[in-house]
């Protein structure tokens, strides 16, 4: 009943770790060069001020470099949430995800009673217990990977006013803008 929904989900997980895992073979020459551009900025710093001067230049142009990235994503994310929430009211994919993220949740479970209904399940589930325990670090770092994309909560009906869009006219005007409810400074 849920194997077509099961083999969605499949697909869809396994083609965003494809995108991201592209993603990121493309960046890592590009981290390894910065690694070396760093370096290099650094030893021209320590001839030109003095080594204690030159990592705290360091220090602060990270800094900066990492409180603009914060802003950046922080207000993407916002953005994203708001359209997020645009769509999700006027979308019902949200039944479909929902029975979706049901199905995995109940997966484990329906594999796991399937193998130790077998002959052979409890000798399985120990060899893999073994397993699982040689190789604790990985299952951390998959776990981890695992949570990165684990839905979040759904937001209480008390905790945020809903905002309320008035639909798009066909010439890209809004509603309230063709009803006279925007009014232009004079």
């Amino acid at each position: 009943m849920f194997r077509g929904l099961i083999n969605d989900a499949k697909s869809a997980a396994g083609s965003l770790l494809a995108k991201y895992l592209a993603r990121a073979s493309v960046a890592v020459p590009f981290v390894i060069a910065l690694g070396f551009a760093t370096a290099a900025i650094t030893i021209m710093l320590v001839d030109r001020f003095g080594a204690i001067t030159a990592y705290w230049i360091v220090a602060f142009g990270f800094t900066v470099v990492g409180l603009l990235a914060t802003l950046i994503v922080t207000v993407k994310e916002q953005d994203e949430e708001t359209i997020e929430k645009q769509v999700e009211s006027q979308d019902t994919a949200s039944v479909a995800a929902d029975a979706a993220a049901q199905a995995a949740v109940q997966a484990p479970m329906a594999l796991l009673g399937a193998l130790l209904a077998t002959p052979f399940g409890p000798n399985v589930l120990a060899g893999g217990a073994k397993m699982v325990a040689r190789n604790i670090p990985l299952v951390v770092l998959l776990t981890l990977v695992a949570f990165l994309f684990w839905p979040s909560e759904p937001v209480a009906d008390g905790d945020e006013p809903e905002v309320e869009v008035a639909p798009a006219k066909p010439n890209g005007l809004h509603a309230s803008a063709a009803n006279g409810l925007h009014r232009e400074a004079a």
